[in-house]
Parts: structure tokens; C-alpha cells; sequence
């Protein structure tokens, strides 16, 4: 491996969809033999099931499982889904009103738009062949504990303990397992996630690179740019395990709890993997953002100067980093009809991010008058 300069760098511990946990070692374990039934020759079109096994779980115990969409197998997407985080017994137990997916019982790929609207001649992601990784685990896929937590007396319902599998971590890993034993020479990798799924993809992205050498690596975080660690700020992580799992990486050896906020992964990233193009796209005002700060005990008004602070401080460090800030408070934009219609001026979302995968230099683009979205045309869906 490269030797790398070691230094303290920060991390995220909030969440909004989602927030930060352990992370596994960069070294991947050697692969077994593919099973037969899972050779990508066999694969159907559209999205099939994988069932990994192994210690892959999800929060509630039930079995966990992923998805690939073959396509070209030179160009590759890898995908974390969001869908929220929790950290305690009032947001971890089922019961109540958990603030992530519990389960995978309701995922339903067929209802996803965005870049996953493969008959849409716009798509720049039309043709590329896509691994998705569910999301589960309340641990914006960066967990490896079991957490026991109490939840409160509410009304009728009454106190008790609630074990939740923080494993993210132990999914992810198969996901990537799977994914690197099966696509063997992509020529380009784009890592990307939203929401929850957007927190982890920078520290992803870095694995991913190790594993292939040879690709263009692009990574793409889509609505968590604006967690900021404040001193009000609940140390969620510590439930999850992330400090023990980053630390296995050179780049995080020497990271601290004190150090653990939002920033860690793209600067760590960056310092593992300096090839990689790094990029964040979020809403000025996204409204979950804001909720998840409540949450976590960050009071905030606008989250727009959160954002900006954030990415000051990314760019400080990793200069080859974009990112795009488009007026609202919308949540997220890859998976939506807005995808192909929000512009901020005459750069349009779809355009950048389509140029961003095509390895082209993209400028950073950033709304001016923030309070409220911009779309082509006036157009708020899709028109094809």
C-alpha cells in the first residue's frame, strides 16, 4: 500500500438521513469463487437479488440483500441507498416512530426515478451497469455493533430494552465483495449515494479505488454536505463503533473522538485515494438536513452557511472537490424526476453531474438567490 502522512482529520457524527459509523479495514479479504447462480452472464435484465449471507443483517435481524441491474461492464455504478439514522431508544425502536428503515420490506426499486429511469434517452447513467446497497442498519452503512438501547414510556407504550444490529459496515463489505468479484475490469466507477447513503460514499469510493487500480474513480454525495459538529451535538457515532473501524485505515490511524465530523471522509478519502474526483450536491435549505441537526441537538436556522463551512473546510485539504448548491429546501436529487429539470443559472443538475461521470472538469455552481428551487423551462418534472 502507499504510505500516506498521517494527521488528525474530522469526521461527521450527526445525520441526517442517516449518520456516521465504523467502517472495515481498506485491505479486502481474498475472494472466493463466485457462486455459479451469481455469474453476471446469468443475471436477467432489470434489477436482480443477491442474498450474500455470511453475517450480513439488518437492524431488526432479518436477512439482508442487494441489487444489480447489468449493463456495460466497463462502466459501473455503485449505490448506497439513504433512509434516515438512529441512535437511541425513542429513534432506534420500531415501535415508536423510528427515524430510519428498519427492514428492507418495503424497498421497491420499480418506484425510483432519478438516474435509475433507465428508458429515459437523458439518463447519462442509461447503459452503465448498477449495484445498489440497501440500507438498513441505522448507521449511515458505517456500523459494526449490536447496541442495546432503552426506549421511553410514551402514552401506551411502555419502557424496554431494544437490540438493533448496527451492521452496515458487514453489508457494505459484501456488497463490495461481491461487486469487485464479479465487474473485474470496469473502466469507470461512479460511487454515489443519498441521504444516508451519501455520507459514506467519499470513505466507499477509497475502497473501491483499491480494488480497482486501473478505473476513474468518481464519487458523488447527494443531501448530507450540511452536518457540522457543534458542542451541543450528541456523539451518535460512539453507538455505532465508527471510531475502532476508521482507525483501521493509515489515513484515520491516528483520528480522535474530538476529531470525528462530517469532513473526515472526504479528507481521509482524498488522502488515500488523491485520484479519485470528490463532489457533493445539496439544497441550500434541505429541510431533513435541518430535522436531523434538531435531532442530534444542533439548533439551526439556515443551513446554508453549515454547508459552506463544510466545504471550506474540504477544499482546504482535497483539491480536486465540486460541489453543486441548488436553491430549496428539497431533499436529495438522484433518485427524483428533478433530476433532469433543476438548474441553478444555465447549468442544469443533470448536465453537471452527466459531465462529472464522463471524467470532464466541472466547475463549482452555487445558487444566488437560495429560498427557492430553479428548474428548466420553469419545468418542476420531467417532460420525457
Amino acid at each position: 500500500m502507499h504510505s500516506f502522512k498521517r494527521r488528525y482529520v474530522q469526521f461527521f457524527c450527526l445525520a441526517a438521513a442517516g449518520l456516521l459509523a465504523g467502517c472495515p479495514d481498506r485491505i479486502p479479504e481474498p475472494m472466493a469463487e463466485p457462486e455459479p447462480v451469481a455469474l453476471l452472464d446469468r443475471l436477467s435484465p432489470g434489477w436482480n437479488a443477491v442474498e450474500p449471507g455470511g453475517e450480513t443483517i439488518c437492524s431488526d435481524g432479518t436477512d439482508y440483500r442487494f441489487y444489480v441491474r447489468p449493463g456495460d461492464p466497463e462502466r459501473l455504478m455503485v449505490y448506497f441507498q439513504g433512509g434516515g439514522a438512529c441512535w437511541n431508544g425513542a429513534t432506534c425502536d420500531p415501535d415508536l416512530k423510528p427515524t430510519y428503515y428498519v427492514n428492507l420490506a418495503e424497498l421497491d426499486l420499480a418506484k425510483a426515478h432519478g438516474v435509475f429511469a433507465f428508458d429515459l434517452p437523458s439518463n447519462p447513467f442509461a447503459d452503465y451497469s448498477v449495484v445498489f446497497a440497501p440500507y438498513c442498519t441505522g448507521d449511515v452503512h458505517l456500523g459494526n455493533a449490536v447496541a442495546t438501547y432503552t426506549a421511553p414510556e410514551v402514552e401506551e407504550h411502555a419502557e424496554h430494552e431494544v437490540t438493533i444490529n448496527h451492521k452496515g459496515t458487514v453489508n457494505a463489505q459484501a456488497v463490495l465483495d461481491w461487486t469487485s468479484a464479479h465487474f473485474l475490469k470496469p473502466s469507470t466507477v461512479f460511487v454515489t449515494g443519498s441521504s444516508a447513503g451519501s455520507i459514506p460514499s467519499p470513505y466507499y469510493a477509497m475502497q473501491i479505488a483499491d480494488r480497482y487500480p486501473e478505473a476513474r474513480i468518481v464519487q458523488l454525495g447527494d443531501g448530507s454536505g450540511g452536518y457540522r459538529r457543534s458542542e451541543s451535538s450528541a456523539a451518535v457515532e460512539n453507538a455505532w463503533g465508527t471510531l475502532d473501524i476508521l482507525r483501521r485505515s493509515p489515513e484515520f490511524a491516528d483520528l480522535e473522538a474530538d476529531d470525528l465530523t462530517y469532513e473526515i471522509l472526504y479528507v481521509g478519502a482524498a488522502k488515500g485515494s488523491p485520484n479519485i474526483q470528490f463532489a457533493a450536491f445539496d439544497h441550500a435549505e434541505d429541510g431533513t438536513q435541518k430535522r436531523y441537526q434538531v435531532l442530534s441537538g444542533n439548533e439551526v436556522e439556515s443551513l446554508l452557511p453549515l454547508l459552506r463551512a463544510n466545504q471550506q473546510d474540504i477544499r482546504r485539504e482535497v483539491d480536486n472537490y465540486r460541489s453543486y448548491i441548488a436553491g430549496g429546501d428539497m431533499h436529495t436529487i438522484l433518485l427524483r424526476p428533478e433530476f433532469y429539470t433543476q438548474t441553478v443559472g444555465d447549468v442544469s443538475v443533470r448536465d453537471w453531474v452527466a459531465a462529472l461521470a464522463d471524467g470532464k472538469q466541472v466547475a463549482d455552481v452555487a445558487c444566488t438567490d437560495c429560498a427557492a428551487p430553479e428548474y428548466v423551462d420553469g419545468a418542476a418534472v420531467a417532460a420525457e
